[in-house]
């Protein structure tokens, strides 16, 4: 977004440090832009909308929508490679009703699913998840709107819930604390109100990103510190500034999408741009910049669910304009690319 008109030396400079930044930027290079590799497709049945977390290293994947039910069966994953790891089983069904569009986070060893949409009502229940037992148990009712689309996060042993519609568009946070079973409203950013955002987190803060109010996709960027109970404005997702490092943010803004961590990075893919998107776009933590990755080589969608575990990170399930799907991908994001994976 600049006014000045360089010469034609500075026009060349330009153009030799963009393919700088968007090949060789943080956690890039020219030829390793990413590799992503089909792994064990989901047990369940395709769908979208689903919810995940992480407990000790386990992913649990579960609700959601396959076009025509909304579905309550959850399914645990162990990561990895070879022939003990990379595999699906089933765990006790959600204890509560079917949904799609909830959230889910892990607090003090236990997961947990709030929010969301049964088809005929938005929803604020809360229950718990106990691996060792394998129940589930209902909690204390989320104090907010009922809602769906919105975000959540765990953090030092306690869960934040945020953001989302119900019946208007959202950006108020609440704190749920597993041991008292109780909710506390807390300070929410201060930008835009949004649902469908993504939120990660990374040497205990978390972030939320993306997102769309009004039909416009969301460019303001936050980092929570939950020892402070502190927002902070990260720089913006979209080419706004003065400044050279935005001058390739062209499609990092968008809805319904997928960010998981792997590293000393972020990775956010797939999603609506309107249209269905399946770029991917890496985000440095130290340097608080993003550049591009290989594309999801899946197809186009929405809805998908990502997991981030010590082997690396995962993106499957979603749905095109057309169908849900049950594919699963592991993301290298140091790999050259390689169509036959």
């Amino acid at each position: 977004m600049k006014t000045i008109k360089p010469t034609l030396l500075a026009s060349l400079i330009c153009v030799m440090l963009s393919w700088c930044f968007s090949s060789c930027g943080p956690g890039s290079s020219t030829t390793n832009g990413g590799n992503w590799v089909s792994k064990s497709a989901y047990n369940g049945v395709v769908r979208s909308e689903a919810v995940s977390f992480v407990i000790n290293d386990t992913g649990y994947v579960g609700t959601g929508y396959d076009g025509n039910n909304r579905l309550a069966d959850i399914w645990a994953y162990n990561p990895g490679s070879g022939a003990a790891t990379d595999f699906w089983y089933q765990k006790a069904d959600f204890g509560g009703s079917a949904r799609n569009s909830a959230v889910a986070f892990e607090a003090a060893g236990k997961g947990f699913i709030t929010t969301g949409y049964d088809g005929l009502n938005m929803l604020a229940d809360t229950w718990a998840f106990d691996p060792s037992a394998n129940t589930w148990v209902q909690k204390a009712t989320f104090p907010g709107l009922a809602r769906y689309d919105a975000v959540a996060f765990g953090l030092l042993d306690k869960g934040y819930v945020g953001t989302g519609f119900d019946g208007n568009y959202e950006k108020d946070f609440y704190q749920y604390d597993p041991i008292a079973d109780a909710w506390t409203e807390i300070n929410g950013y201060g930008g835009n109100k949004r649902t469908q955002a993504v939120a990660f987190v990374h040497n205990n803060l978390a972030y939320v990103a993306t997102g769309v109010n009004n039909g416009t996709e969301e460019s303001d960027f936050y980092s929570f510190n939950p020892s402070t109970s502190a927002w902070s404005l990260l720089r913006n997702t979209a080419n706004v500034s003065t400044e050279t490092y935005d001058d390739n943010y062209g499609s990092i803004d968008r809805n319904n999408a997928v960010a998981i961590v792997i590293g000393d990075s972020a990775y956010l893919t797939t999603g609506e741009q309107p249209g269905l998107t399946s770029t991917t776009w890496g985000y440095d933590f130290a340097t608080d910049l993003w550049f591009t990755k290989t594309a999801y080589e899946g197809v186009a969608r929405t809805g998908a669910v990502g997991l981030s575990v010590s082997q690396g990170g995962y993106v499957g399930l979603g749905r095109s304009s057309t169908s849900p799907y049950d594919d699963w991908r592991q993301f290298f994001p140091f790999e050259a690319y390689n169509a036959n994976d």
